[in-house]
C-alpha cells in the first residue's frame, strides 16, 4: 500500500505563489483551491494530499505529525521554533524583511522599549541580543497603529515596500531577518517515509532552480 502523504500550505499570499511553484514540479490540486470551501484536497498524484491553513498554524501541523510536510514563512518558523521539523528548502517566494520602526525622525530610546508585534518570541529574543530591555506588547494587526496612539514606542513587523510605514508617519530602523517561505518537513515523517518525500524535494527544489536561473537571465 502506498504511503500517503499531507502536504499544509500557507493561506494569503504566500498561497497564490506556491501553487505555481507546485505545479512546476508536477503537483497539482484537483480543483481550484480558491472556489472551494474545503480544508483537504486531492492532488493528481494519489498518495498526495494538500491541507489549506493558516500561515502560523503550518509550523505546529508539521511538528506533531499531523502533515508530513509544509510550506511557510522564514517568519512564521523562527516565532514557533524549529525542534521536531526540517527546513531542506527555501522556496524562494514571498520574499520580505523582518525589521524594528517606529516614528520618523524619532530617536530609539536607548535603554528601554515597548515594543508591539505578533513576533513575540523574536522581539525578546532580538532586543535581548542588543542589551535592550523590550516590554513586548503582542498585537495581532495594524501594528503601525502602536507608535501613533502612543503604545509603543516601536513595532516589529514585515516589511515589503515600506509603503505603509511611511504613509502612517513610520520609517524602518534595525534589519532583523531576510523573509522567504520554506519547506519543512517533519523528522519522523521523514525517515518513515523517505522514498515519497525526497523525489517531492527533488522536484521542488529543480523548480525553484529554474526559476532562479529564468530570473537571470
Amino acid at each position: 500500500m502506498t504511503q500517503q502523504l499531507i502536504l499544509a500550505l500557507s493561506k494569503g499570499r504566500i498561497l497564490e505563489e506556491t501553487l505555481p511553484l507546485l505545479a512546476d514540479a508536477g503537483l497539482r490540486p484537483a480543483e481550484d483551491l480558491g472556489k472551494s470551501r474545503k480544508l483537504l484536497f486531492d492532488t493528481n498524484l494519489p498518495d498526495v494530499k494538500l491541507v489549506v491553513i493558516r500561515a502560523t498554524d503550518v509550523p505546529t501541523y508539521v511538528q506533531l505529525g499531523a502533515a508530513d510536510m509544509g510550506v511557510a514563512g522564514k517568519d512564521v518558523l523562527l516565532e514557533h521554533g524549529a525542534e521536531g521539523l526540517y527546513e531542506p528548502l527555501d522556496l524562494e517566494i514571498a520574499r520580505c524583511k523582518l525589521m524594528t520602526a517606529g516614528i520618523t525622525g524619532a530617536e530609539p530610546a536607548r535603554a528601554r522599549r515597548r515594543v508591539a508585534t505578533k513576533f513575540v518570541n523574536v522581539a525578546r529574543r532580538y532586543y535581548a541580543e542588543q542589551g535592550i530591555q523590550a516590554e513586548v506588547i503582542k498585537l495581532y494587526g495594524a501594528m503601525e497603529l502602536a507608535p501613533l496612539m502612543n503604545l509603543a514606542d516601536e513595532i516589529v513587523d514585515i516589511v515589503d515596500t515600506g509603503n505603509t510605514l511611511r504613509a502612517n508617519g513610520m520609517e524602518p530602523r534595525e534589519l532583523m531577518a531576510h523573509v522567504s517561505t520554506r519547506l519543512v518537513v517533519n523528522q519522523a515523517s521523514m525517515t518513515m517515509k523517505h522514498e515519497r518525500i525526497k523525489p517531492l524535494i527533488d522536484r521542488l527544489r529543480k523548480a525553484v532552480e529554474s526559476r532562479r536561473v529564468a530570473a537571470e537571465t
